[in-house]
């Protein structure tokens, strides 16, 4: 009756932290498996982005990694890869609270469908939902800049997403494009192996002593979230909170290997040159310029503003109240993004009576 192959109360696309948070909470307040809601997952097994993490990426030296709610995530061996780790506790938490993940399926788009619905298409199969929460996350989105003669460059280039571990770079000229944490870590895997390592960022870098506060952690919340207030696209967490001074990275820029260079100016051939003509070989260059939110799905519902961004009140979309974002501006992060699922969960219960 709605057009569409199936029908049920909400559609939760994504089943990284986030989207499992809003499943979890739509489970414990009386939403049933199918009729009342469903989780769609374009990955082929449970794990989020996490999956996608580079092997050298050892759980030890993952920041900010909280439990999911209801079920906590234990102390592993810290040595494994976090690509393992964590998508075992994600798979162990859908079994544990019998969630209603398909996968894999990949949402194309949500768009506007009949009965007040909104009608959610994917590759093979539709859903008609009273209500979506979309936790689609960035990983399916790198943001690669343009830099003059990018294109003429006759080395490698590759994201942040594409690096497997350090062992590629051995003996080459490499540089390392961004300030995030992911840069800094792979720069700090690839230098010992590297013939030259290079690190340029736009801004210089805030290195912040000691552990974060929860002064820190509101004071970032509540500038992104007066951005997404006003329709513009949220800002990354590190422009806001800073690196934290570990002692491997204090360690890293006393040996010189986080002595930061401004952005060059220009890409040739053979590496990169800044305006004052100093230019730098390079073998390869690797983009760790962060990633976008993934939202081209949504584009049907035309919900982007003036600004660029998508102007939101808390998880809600203003332009579509039918409509959550969970790990989106300031809910991006493994705490903020349980929050979100719940207060999403909480939104969409009032929505629908």
């Amino acid at each position: 009756m709605n057009g569409a192959d199936h029908t049920t109360d909400v559609v939760v696309i994504g089943a990284g932290q986030a989207g499992l948070s809003a499943a979890y909470h739509l489970r414990r307040t009386g939403f049933a498996n199918g009729s009342g809601f469903v989780v769609l997952d374009h990955a082929k097994r449970p794990g989020g982005a996490w999956q996608y993490r580079w092997p050298s990426l050892v759980l030890s030296k993952v920041h900010g990694l909280y439990d999911l709610p209801g079920l906590r995530f234990g102390t592993p061996d810290g040595s494994r890869p976090a690509s393992e780790v964590v998508p075992e506790y994600f798979e162990r938490f859908e079994r544990t609270f019998d969630l209603p993940v398909r996968r894999p399926v990949d949402v194309l788009e949500v768009r506007e469908g009949e009965n007040n619905r909104l009608l959610v298409a994917g590759a093979a199969e539709t859903w008609a939902a009273r209500a979506v929460i979309n936790a689609t996350g960035t990983w399916d989105k790198p943001f690669w800049p343009h830099y003059p003669g990018q294109e003429t460059f006759a080395g490698r280039q590759l994201h942040t997403a594409d690096y497997t571990g350090p062992g590629a770079f051995r003996g080459q000229r490499v540089v390392v494009v961004g300030g995030g944490t992911s840069a800094i870590q792979q720069l700090l895997e690839i230098a010992p192996l590297a013939r030259e390592t290079i690190w340029v960022t736009r801004r210089p870098p805030v290195f912040r002593e000691g552990p974060f506060s929860e002064d820190w952690g509101r004071e970032a919340v509540a500038k992104v979230e007066r951005r997404v207030r006003q329709g513009l696209p949220p800002e990354s967490v590190v422009s806001v909170t800073g690196l934290a001074l570990t002692p491997e990275i204090r360690a890293a820029r006393d040996a010189g290997i986080l002595d930061r260079k401004p952005m060059f100016d220009r890409i040739t051939p053979r590496g990169v040159t800044w305006a004052d003509g100093t230019e730098r070989a390079a073998d390869v260059i690797l983009w760790g310029t962060g990633f976008r939110a993934s939202l081209d799905h949504l584009a049907p519902l035309h919900l982007r503003g003036p600004g660029g961004g998508i102007r939101m009140d808390g998880t809600r979309v203003v332009a579509e109240p039918r409509l959550h974002l969970v790990g989106y501006g300031p809910s991006a992060s493994t705490v903020g993004a349980n929050r979100a699922g719940r207060s999403a969960v909480n939104e969409v219960r009032r929505l629908l009576g």
